[in-house]
């Protein structure tokens, strides 16, 4: 059951990404980066871009999650004295 949620997710989410895109195919902006400006760039890359980016930050935030809490179960595990168990790599 699980699984059919999520393709049916998966697919409600294709459909309006394509819905989107169709919508907005012939839209263009102009992007002003600071340093220099992009223009008549289409809608549909600047979301797509967002979306790329929007990744980016999460993985960059969860390595340094994950880094912190491997960091804090070493430290934990040299305060035990590393008794029973395999040492922590």
């Amino acid at each position: 059951m699980n699984r059919v949620v999520g393709w049916l997710g998966l697919a409600l989410v294709v459909v309006l990404g394509v819905g989107f895109a169709m919508a907005n195919a012939g839209r263009e902006v102009m992007i002003n980066l600071g340093i220099f400006t992009l223009q008549r760039v289409p809608i549909t890359f600047v979301a797509f871009g967002g979306m790329v980016v929007g990744m980016g930050v999460v993985l960059v935030a969860g390595i340094n999650a994950d880094l912190k809490v491997r960091r804090l179960l070493r430290e934990r595990h040299l305060e035990d004295g590393g008794k029973g168990g395999k040492l922590l790599e």
